[in-house]
């Protein structure tokens, strides 16, 4: 997949301005794809000159000129053909993951204390995407937005996201236990 593949799958909701869309993307893109607003400019100049979005000035007073951006007929069709090809599984690559592979011969202490910070990231990030799934739902019953909803798209990953947060927040517990008791017994054994 690529970044425009994701701005695309954004701008479904409408025009949007680059940092209405970088907003978008901290907001709920960043559970799957991240990217600086550098990038993002970067590839809205590119899509723009491939025929994939058009782009309009608007004059704002007391503000600077800002651009706003919307699907051609051909990032349409290009989003289409995204969608209706096989998608691979994803492969983790995580640096924490190789530091617990090799705590046992490493910084033992150093490797809690990453955990414990992925562990509060991952708990923070599950407290917005919670407030976000609220907002997105605005009262009604999950089955009654899902059968109402214009798009479900964004709810869905948002629930993968949940999903995956959840499931490192419980995994750094669970690996925190661990190597905690490991810890005590093997100073136990001293």
């Amino acid at each position: 997949m690529s970044l425009r593949n994701a701005v695309m799958a954004a701008l479904l909701d409408g025009e949007s301005s680059g940092y209405d869309l970088a907003k978008v993307f901290d907001a709920s893109v960043a559970n799957f794809w991240i990217c600086t607003p550098q990038q993002l400019y970067r590839e809205l100049d590119r899509m723009e000159a491939d025929g994939l979005i058009s782009a309009r000035t608007v004059e704002q007073e007391r503000r600077p000129t800002k651009r706003l951006f919307a699907l051609t007929p051909e990032g349409r069709e290009e989003l289409t053909r995204f969608t209706a090809a096989r998608h691979k599984p994803t492969a983790i690559r995580d640096e924490l993951l190789v530091a617990v592979l090799a705590a046992d011969s490493g910084d033992v202490e150093a490797v809690k204390a990453s955990i414990r910070e992925r562990k509060q990231w991952a708990e923070a990030k599950v407290e917005r995407y919670e407030r976000l799934r609220a907002k997105l739902l605005d009262g009604l019953p999950e089955e009654e937005f899902l059968a109402t909803a214009e798009r479900v798209g964004p709810y869905l990953t948002l629930l993968r996201g949940l999903s995956f947060e959840r499931d490192n927040a419980r995994w750094c517990a669970r690996s925190l236990t661990v190597l905690e008791r490991r810890g005590a017994r093997l100073d136990a054994a001293k």
